[in-house]
């Protein structure tokens, strides 16, 4: 009834909000290559001093990448001697970062090891993850024992990108290499993209006509004989010849970070 005097009333409702897409990160390596350290400072903007080595868990932070809203789950993982019991993380991460200090050369030996079960696994599984290689501490560059060529040298023969960073000091370069394993993720993610067919098309010439058409000449002009006419077709190319169209954003834009939404941050003494 009230709707015959006006307008009805829109519902106050609002329509329920899509999901964020989600990246879930997995951090490697060995004990005190700085783990917990670079997930803490990308959280919470903070360094922390004291951490327990044996407590491993998972926090996730709403992040803005290019512009583009994700959330991002970070596992850092509590491995006692290397790679072991793998599959809690190989089949939950869409990307890894795989962290060794470079004051300290076992820990860039122990990230060999692991580079090596990620590589085994994508191709078991034929899916790949992003890795990035992460030499961390880089303020303790008076006692480095990892030349950066070395680590460089690691990420290629694996395929990964490289990046030297420090939880103590600079906030940015971490903040950038988690962003940059979204980045890949969804670079990832448009390859794997299904591709449309390709059309080409193929000039046919038509048969010769029976009788050749002449145009009579007038005021002097040449005779101009037309003897065949080309058709054009398009054939599809076989899917063996298709091919992808990849587009990768360049912008590196940062936007203003939000207030990150820190999960559980238990047993750490942050200052």
């Amino acid at each position: 009834m009230s709707s015959m005097f006006g307008k009805p009333r829109a519902s106050s409702e609002r329509p329920p909000q899509s999901p964020l897409p989600e990246c879930n990160v997995a951090i490697l390596g060995c004990r005190g290559a700085g783990k917990s350290a670079l997930t803490v400072k990308f959280l919470t903007k903070r360094f922390i001093s004291e951490y327990d080595p044996n407590l491993e868990d998972t926090y996730s932070s709403e992040e803005l990448v290019d512009q583009q809203p994700v959330l991002l789950k970070v596992m850092d993982t509590a491995d006692q001697d290397g790679p072991g019991n793998c599959e809690r993380y190989l089949c939950w991460a869409s990307a890894f970062l795989v962290v060794y200090s470079i004051d300290n050369r076992e820990s860039f030996e122990g990230c060999q090891r692991y580079l090596e079960v990620l590589a085994l696994h994508a191709r078991g599984c034929q899916r790949r993850c992003p890795v990035l290689l992460l030499g961390n501490k880089l303020d303790m560059e008076q006692y480095r024992q990892v030349p950066s060529a070395e680590g460089m040298s690691l990420a290629s023969r694996f395929g990964c990108l490289f990046h030297e960073v420090s939880a103590c000091q600079d906030f940015a370069r971490v903040q950038h290499v988690f962003h940059e394993a979204v980045r890949e993720v969804r670079r990832q993610a448009e390859w794997n993209l299904p591709v449309r067919p390709l059309f080409i098309s193929e000039e046919r010439p038509c048969p010769p006509m029976a009788t050749p058409v002449v145009l009579p000449t007038h005021h002097s002009l040449a005779t101009c004989t037309f003897n065949t006419l080309s058709t054009v077709n398009y054939k599809e190319i076989p899917s063996v010849a298709q091919a992808k169209l990849v587009t990768v954003k360049s912008s590196r834009a940062q936007s203003k970070r939000k207030a990150p939404t820190l999960t559980l941050l238990k047993g750490f003494k942050i200052f």
